[in-house]
């Protein structure tokens, strides 16, 4: 089988030196996998053991392999993405350490195990069912951006039943739905102990949230300083080109 399909790409991860196949027409990743990769608390030894939830085109697995021995497992709903995201652990000799897993989230507890998992990382979709429009007709963004198949409560149920207790669980969303992770995360066992707030520039509304959960954790929430993307001169921060390109 060729690599690259259709107008598939492949691009560089480069603070990791790791490449990813991505095509316009089906799935591109976007800077909130790249910061939730790095916000996430995950085991750093082989002994551990993680899943990501919509995994999309592998980028997330791909970015935590180059912080962690662990053994990552990816759940992705989509055919196309999830033979994507093989093309590439492949392509980066990961098979050993990364599996991809062709299903639905809300089926990954019977089928992965139940309190099994060291951490959970889950890019959900972020815009309700109702909220789909002809700009979103495109199936494999609209799937990949709506409720259609995935609502977020069933994200973070899916997530805390795969959690040992005491792991974490590393979401990344839009500020709006904050209240609504933290109701849901605590209604399924999962105290809010890190959180984190991404602006598009100084003086701007943030408009992305990162927060992690400890499984039967004790109360008591910890708001790192807020992550500015891009300058007055509309370039990447200096913290920003760090995460996409490392510290050289």
């Amino acid at each position: 089988m060729d690599l690259l399909q259709g107008d598939e790409r492949l691009d560089y991860l480069l603070a990791e030196n790791l490449r990813i196949i991505q095509s316009p027409s089906v799935f591109s990743f976007s800077l909130d996998a790249v910061l939730l990769a790095k916000f996430a608390g995950i085991p750093l030894s082989s002994k551990g053991k993680i899943v990501d939830l919509c995994a999309g085109n592998g980028v997330i697995p791909l970015f935590l392999s180059a912080r962690s021995k662990a053994h990552i497992t990816a759940i992705e709903l989509q055919p196309r993405l999830a033979d994507m995201a093989r093309r590439s652990v492949t392509y980066n000799e990961l098979d050993s350490q990364i599996t991809i897993v062709e299903g639905d989230v809300n089926d990954a507890p019977a089928t992965l195990g139940v309190e099994k998992y060291d951490a959970v990382t889950c890019n959900p979709p972020y815009f309700l069912a109702h909220e789909l429009t002809e700009k979103h007709s495109n199936e494999h963004h609209a799937i990949a951006r709506h409720e259609l198949y995935l609502t977020l409560e069933q994200a973070i149920f899916s997530a805390s039943r795969l959690l040992k207790q005491g792991g974490k669980a590393s979401f990344v969303h839009r500020p709006e739905r904050m209240l609504d992770i933290v109701t849901y995360m605590r209604k399924h066992r999962l105290e809010p102990k890190r959180m984190q707030l991404i602006y598009p520039k100084y003086g701007k509304e943030a408009n992305t949230i990162l927060i992690e959960g400890i499984k039967d954790g004790k109360a008591g929430l910890k708001v790192l300083p807020p992550l500015f993307v891009y300058n007055d001169n509309n370039e990447y921060t200096d913290e920003v080109k760090v995460l996409l390109y490392g510290d050289k």
